[in-house]
């Protein structure tokens, strides 16, 4: 699990989990009137800092994680299916804009390696960004490859061979970056509505990411009706990522 104790919450309600876990949640990113009151009244230490799109990652508190579940108006089925490029998805590069800009800013400091923050990152939305985009997929990709590149610089991410996304996968290069992504029902993990969503986690230093979101010991709730387990994506996989920084994403 994620040792680290500061977190800057990105579009939303990440901050009572992470107090849940003893990750205290230094600041937050948010517009919305009620859920802003609701944080403030729950989290009266919580700083917020307003609009992301007029955020400057130099000028914010360093934090180890950001999180955030980008808008999915234009990326669900029951929205337009602008996807990425709709006024409120596309919102998703803003938050990786805010990660370089935080991680350079960082190194300018003097961190170096896996010592330079955010550390990890948690992105959420809906399942329908698996096929969102054209040809359909490409959006999903895009997310990728997004977060890839915070780590690698310029990369591609091919599509699988298929055509659609697995509900679970991961990309691994040795020891310096990880990508885990994992479908979850919110009805097993003590939420008493059925809620799917896509959870995906980024270590831009190392190879945790997988371990994070598979290791069912560091999970709370029913991890046997969770869509792709780590026994499924492991079978699946084999060694070949693993071992050789290949992403699995057939």
């Amino acid at each position: 699990m994620i040792s680290s104790e500061t977190y800057l919450s990105a579009f939303g309600g990440f901050p009572l989990a992470a107090s849940h876990v003893g990750i205290k949640t230094l600041w937050a990113s948010e517009i919305e009137p009620f859920p802003m009151k609701v944080t403030m009244e729950r989290f009266p230490d919580m700083v917020h800092v307003g609009d992301i799109t007029k955020l400057k990652g130099a000028d914010l508190l360093p934090v180890d994680i950001i999180c955030g579940g980008s808008p999915c108006q234009n990326l669900s089925v029951a929205g337009n299916r602008m996807g990425l490029e709709g006024s409120q998805s596309g919102l998703f590069y803003e938050m990786i804009r805010v990660i370089k800009e935080l991680r350079n800013a960082d190194r300018e400091r003097g961190r170096t390696a896996q010592s330079v923050r955010p550390r990890w990152s948690v992105w959420e939305n809906v399942p329908d960004a698996y096929s969102s985009g054209e040809p359909p997929g490409e959006d999903f990709r895009i997310v990728l490859e997004s977060f890839a590149g915070i780590s690698l610089g310029a990369v591609s991410i091919p599509r699988p061979e298929s055509g659609k996304w697995k509900s679970a996968g991961r990309i691994l290069l040795g020891d310096t970056f990880s990508l885990a992504w994992r479908t979850l029902d919110a009805q097993y993990w003590g939420i008493p509505q059925r809620r799917v969503r896509v959870y995906l986690i980024a270590d831009f230093a190392g190879p945790s990411a997988p371990k994070i979101l598979f290791d069912e010991k560091g999970l709370f709730g029913d991890t046997t009706q969770g869509q792709g387990t780590w026994e499924t994506l492991a079978a699946a996989t084999g060694d070949s990522a693993e071992d050789t920084g290949q992403a699995d994403t057939s």
